[in-house]
């Protein structure tokens, strides 16, 4: 089993990642117009914020739920980051609401506080989705690496609505129909055949301890401890309701190990949910070419929202006339 070195894993904690060298074209030839800081909700204060993008051409009638998170940070330089990897410009370009939503970041919240404001943004979505033209009940949610993580945690921890409560919002669930993740932790207990040493005199420690409770480790036993990491790890949530996924990483990972994603594989299929690894050969922490594989996870979301693909559109669309020559 590889090793990690304390080194890349505090790398991990604290990088930004998500960085892909390839850049599309030019911002005049974007197939969306994005909407800056939209206010989904707030929290002691402070706004929760997202990016909309909404295609320029004709919209699908779908939307994705983008979580813009690397390494527990939120910063907009997360979204510049999908815009590099050309998210926006793919999902967009094929008629999907793309919904860039930044759940917050360590050195203010903790791992259930981002996952509790996803699942705000979920429900504000399907609030507004006669606004944006719409299905509340055809979402799909992606993210990556940290945002991958939070993708998994939302879907292995879905909320029912409360049809009669005061808060509006929580009349909607936050179930969405698809998932796609990008090299996503998913067990905090075994990640990549280690444990981690977590205690609140480490650098490390204190680091996991943000991710774990927003007081720190402070005054928390071990059983405390080791509980909460369990919370955190999809991988060991996961029931008969995740929906379908599809999981991407890349075989020469060094932050996240490539057995984050095997492991997710195998609960997932264990449990009887339709799931499915693309592991790219010499991928890292991302790879340059990383624009050709959201392509994929593309494929992936029209053929769970039962988006026809174009080809096949153009066909339906001539079969009624020759029909009638």
């Amino acid at each position: 089993m590889k090793r990690f070195s304390p080194a890349a894993v505090c790398a991990f904690i604290v990088a930004t990642v998500f960085v892909a060298v390839s850049a599309r074209a030019g911002a005049d030839e974007a197939p969306y117009q994005q909407q800056k800081n939209i206010v989904y909700g707030e929290t002691d204060g402070v706004g929760l914020v997202m990016d909309v993008f909404v295609p320029t051409a004709k919209k699908n009638g779908l939307a994705v739920v983008d979580v813009a998170s690397g390494g527990w940070s939120s910063d907009r330089g997360k979204i510049n980051d999908h815009k590099r990897a050309q998210m926006f410009d793919i999902l967009c370009g094929r008629g999907y609401v793309v919904f860039a939503v930044r759940p917050g970041s360590s050195s203010k919240f903790s791992v259930p506080e981002m996952v509790d404001h996803l699942k705000l943004a979920i429900r504000w979505v399907k609030a507004h989705a006669d606004e944006y033209g719409i299905d509340p009940d055809r979402l799909a949610m992606t993210g990556a690496s940290a945002g991958g993580h939070l993708t998994c945690l939302t879907c292995a921890t879905p909320e029912d609505a409360v049809p009669d409560a005061k808060d509006p919002l929580k009349r909607y669930d936050t179930r969405v129909k698809v998932a796609v993740a990008f090299f996503p932790p998913t067990d905090f207990l075994d990640y990549g055949g280690r444990k981690f040493k977590i205690g609140s005199g480490s650098r490390i420690g204190r680091m996991i301890g943000r991710l774990l409770f927003s007081d720190g480790l402070e005054g928390k036993s071990e059983e405390e401890i080791q509980a909460q990491l369990k919370k955190v790890s999809p991988a060991r949530l996961v029931t008969s309701d995740f929906p379908p996924i599809l999981l991407i990483h890349g075989d020469a990972d060094l932050l996240v190990p490539l057995q984050q994603s095997k492991k997710m594989l195998k609960v997932l299929q264990d449990a009887g949910v339709e799931a499915k690894l693309i592991i790219k050969p010499g991928g890292g922490h991302p790879w340059p070419t990383i624009h050709e594989e959201v392509a994929v996870a593309a494929d992936w979301i029209d053929e769970h929202l039962g988006v026809k693909p174009a080809a096949e559109e153009a066909a339906s669309k001539t079969e009624p006339a020759a029909a009638a020559n």
